[in-house]
């Protein structure tokens, strides 16, 4: 399944290939107030009216296509404000106080057609790929990024990570892993789900994941051993979970947590410093997973992982 800034870069490649059109690749690059969308969400669109992506969900982008058709956007890169009054936000359909800047830039198949392929490349191949971009200027400056970053904004100079897709391990098959893949999925996560007990797997009523076998350790450093990967344990079983934290915590994914209560958590701990983990790994491990908003239910424990989830990866830098 590809991300939507995939679905973006391979359609504006697309047109550019077609040489009977001109291209523009838009980036939200700043937003205050109540902004529909995030910093680094993309929209491309074409001179025969073609768009994918979305920056607000219609007025913004219909506003785009207008300036389009009448010859208005630029030949540079130029940003391209909106809700810097009440009318506009009104006439926009933006939320009361939202601002956006948008980022508007020409492509020209020479100059970017390279960068595009490198970055689609990159996502395919689980690799970050730096784009740079100056206001004023008719080019993309690119190169490979050993991480991901959030989007870098000055004011002048745009500077955006592109990455693969975020992969989901989850150990257990349980009913809470078939309610936290189902919402995961929507919120655009690769999502794997791993348990060895044959038995749980075969009970498996959720949705068309890949659903792994094997001991956990062994699932994890195949599939979910680098820096896009998080790693969830969900089956009270610590002859599982404990498995496969050790093999996790040692690892490179970014987020690793294991459900369970606060006295649990202590037991767990404890079990995996006499297993040789050092307090530095171990603080890695966000348990009780989760935000803390009381939470009873599989839907509600799943909302709860989503959420930390949420505030880890929008944070600053």
């Amino acid at each position: 399944m590809q991300t939507l800034d995939q679905a973006v870069l391979e359609a504006a490649l697309g047109w550019l290939a077609a040489a009977d059109r001109r291209v523009w690749l838009c980036t939200i690059v700043a937003g205050t107030g109540s902004a529909p969308r995030p910093p680094g969400t993309l929209l491309a669109c074409d001179s025969a009216g073609g768009q994918v992506g979305s920056l607000s969900g219609g007025c913004i982008e219909d506003d785009l296509l207008e300036r389009l058709r009448e010859g208005r956007l630029p030949d540079v890169a130029a940003v391209v404000e909106y809700g810097v009054s009440a009318e506009e936000n009104e006439r926009l359909g933006l939320p009361c106080g939202g601002r956006l800047q948008v980022l508007v830039q020409p492509l020209d198949p020479d100059r970017d057609g390279a960068w595009l392929r490198a970055a689609l490349a990159a996502m395919a191949e689980r690799r970050c790929l730096l784009r740079e971009v100056s206001v004023g200027a008719n080019h993309t400056d690119w190169r490979p990024a050993e991480h991901f970053a959030p989007l870098a904004w000055d004011g002048n100079v745009l500077r955006q990570t592109f990455g693969p897709r975020q992969r989901m391990l989850l150990v257990g098959a349980g009913q809470l892993s078939q309610t936290l893949a189902e919402l995961a999925l929507a919120m655009d996560y690769e999502v794997l789900v791993t348990d060895p007990r044959e038995h749980v797997r075969a009970q498996w009523a959720g949705p068309e994941v890949p659903l792994l076998g094997g001991m956990p350790d062994d699932v994890i450093r195949a599939e979910a051993s680098d820096a896009h990967s998080l790693v969830i344990t969900l089956t009270h079983d610590p002859r599982i979970d404990d498995m496969a934290l050790m093999e996790a915590l040692t690892g490179a994914a970014w987020y690793v947590g294991a459900l369970g209560s606060r006295r649990t958590t202590e037991k767990r701990l404890e079990r995996l410093r006499q297993l040789g983990l050092s307090e530095t790994q171990l603080s890695a491990l966000h348990a009780p997973v989760g935000l803390d908003i009381g939470s009873k239910t599989p839907m509600e424990i799943a909302v709860a992982i989503l959420a930390e989830l949420v505030r880890l990866r929008r944070r600053p830098a």
